[in-house]
């Protein structure tokens, strides 16, 4: 194998809140009205919490990624605020369900060691709700170094498992998918590595049965140095 493209969340950085942010919608849209002073009632909850949950792919999966002008656009129309806080309250709905990431505890070691091989080293991750990729790839700054190639649903345009975003990164580091690595933690990222063509490794921390197509299966990302000559 060529080169190795990981997932973000859940493979090189582990995140405390859960995949499926609905249950958290109107704390966090609380946190940002108690932080810039904006007065949101009963029904500007409900409406972005509406909005938010015709994009959240864990209730309405879809094929191609939405931008986060898009979807704060129509939240911010409909709870009075003017369209030139949004960037304002981007960053705080984003950095809430960011707090306390951090590389899990083999991933720097592991990306490092991958580095001095050679082996060129790419991610390719699904954001949610349109998270600009200056808040998504901030979770690997400190992985970034070793990491030539840092893609995300943004730069695609389209989500896992289509196939778009592997064959961008085959054509970027001029390396054929079949000789491509792909690690991932979910079913779709191993459906996404299979129909590409890519060698897919499902990084199973858990130790729970996960019978999602792939062609390898592993418990630490330093067992891939194994497989790396």
């Amino acid at each position: 194998m060529k080169a190795i493209v990981f997932d973000i969340g859940q493979t090189l950085i582990e995140y405390k809140t859960p995949f499926n942010w609905s249950k958290l919608y109107r704390p966090a849209f609380e946190t940002i009205a108690n932080k810039y002073g904006y007065r949101f009632t009963e029904r500007h909850y409900q409406h972005a919490g509406s909005v938010l949950a015709k994009y959240n792919t864990r209730i309405n999966p879809r094929d191609y990624e939405v931008s986060s002008t898009q979807i704060f656009t129509e939240i911010l129309n409909g709870m009075n605020v003017p369209i030139e806080d949004m960037e304002q309250v981007k960053v705080c709905f984003y950095s809430y369900f960011r707090q306390g990431v951090s590389p899990f505890p083999e991933v720097e070691q592991t990306l490092k060691l991958l580095s001095a091989k050679g082996v060129p080293l790419g991610t390719l991750s699904d954001v949610a709700y349109g998270m600009d990729n200056v808040y998504a790839l901030e979770d690997i700054m400190s992985l970034r170094k070793y990491i030539k190639y840092p893609f995300t649903s943004n730069d695609v345009g389209y989500r896992k498992p289509c196939v778009e975003g592997l064959k961008m990164l085959s054509d970027k580091m001029n390396i054929a998918p079949s000789d491509i690595v792909f690690v991932g933690d979910e079913k779709k990222d191993m459906l996404c590595g299979n129909n590409a063509g890519a060698y897919s490794v499902l990084i199973n921390r858990e130790g729970v049965i996960k019978n999602y197509g792939q062609a390898k299966e592993i418990s630490s990302l330093m067992e891939l140095l194994d497989s790396v000559k």
